[in-house]
């Protein structure tokens, strides 16, 4: 059990993927690295410096991991914070997602 409940250390990562903008940029750094300008591309509606903001958002918590590649910047998602979020919210139902998906199949079966 957490001592404080109101000083979670997951706050900044709940607060960072409760943002739109910033789950699509996680969407797209999912199916590869990107650099700032590709990304900046796939959000006309904001600026460069719009597009960068979020990323710092994410890279303070550690939801993206960047590398210089000469000029460029090239951002890469890290699932480690992620995976803490399934091990702590996610995990603990599977049990019981699973048994209630079996209990739906075996009465879907009976009524058939």
């Amino acid at each position: 059990m957490l001592d404080d409940p109101l000083t979670d250390d997951l706050d900044p990562l709940f607060k960072a993927l409760a943002d739109p903008t910033r789950r699509a940029i996680l969407d797209l750094l999912r199916d590869g690295p990107k650099t700032t300008g590709e990304l900046t591309d796939a959000f006309p509606d904001l600026s460069r410096f719009a597009v960068m903001k979020h990323l710092g958002i994410l890279k303070q918590c550690d939801l993206v991991l960047t590398r210089a590649d000469g000029r460029r910047r090239v951002h890469s998602i890290h699932a480690l914070p992620l995976r803490r979020v399934y091990e702590r919210w996610v995990r603990n139902y599977e049990d019981l997602w699973a048994s209630q998906l079996l209990r739906l199949k075996e009465r879907v079966e009976e009524d058939d």
